[in-house]
């Protein structure tokens, strides 16, 4: 069984992500969607995510901040920063997480999702 971790603030953007998960993985998965960076830090550690797909801007604790602390945790998964930031240094920071695979924008996922599974 393949684990999914959605974090992000905004259900709506989880519920879309989540549909276009199960429309693009083929073979059994499970998603875990968290609307708190927080909860989902305490969680990913029993959860063990193959696919870690993270927005940047949230209130309590950013992205940034959530990437930070799982490195501390040791997580072996595949990040994938999903965020509507069309920030410049968005993109040039994520060179910076060596665990980050891509940067996807909120409207690119639906393309993205089908190539990210094929490997």
């Amino acid at each position: 069984m393949v684990n999914i971790v959605l974090v992000d603030d905004d259900d709506v953007s989880n519920f879309v992500t989540e549909k276009f998960i199960y429309k693009s993985f083929k073979g059994p998965c499970r998603v875990f969607k968290f609307s708190s960076a927080t909860e989902a830090l305490k969680e990913v550690g029993k959860i063990k995510p193959n696919y870690l797909f993270v927005d940047l801007v949230m209130p309590q604790m950013t992205g940034w901040d959530f990437l930070e602390r799982l490195g501390e945790a040791n997580i072996n998964s595949e990040v994938y920063i999903l965020s509507g930031s069309v920030d410049e240094m968005d993109y040039d920071k994520v060179a910076n997480y060596k665990t980050v695979r891509k940067f996807l924008t909120k409207f690119s996922v639906r393309e993205s999702l089908p190539e990210i599974f094929r490997n």
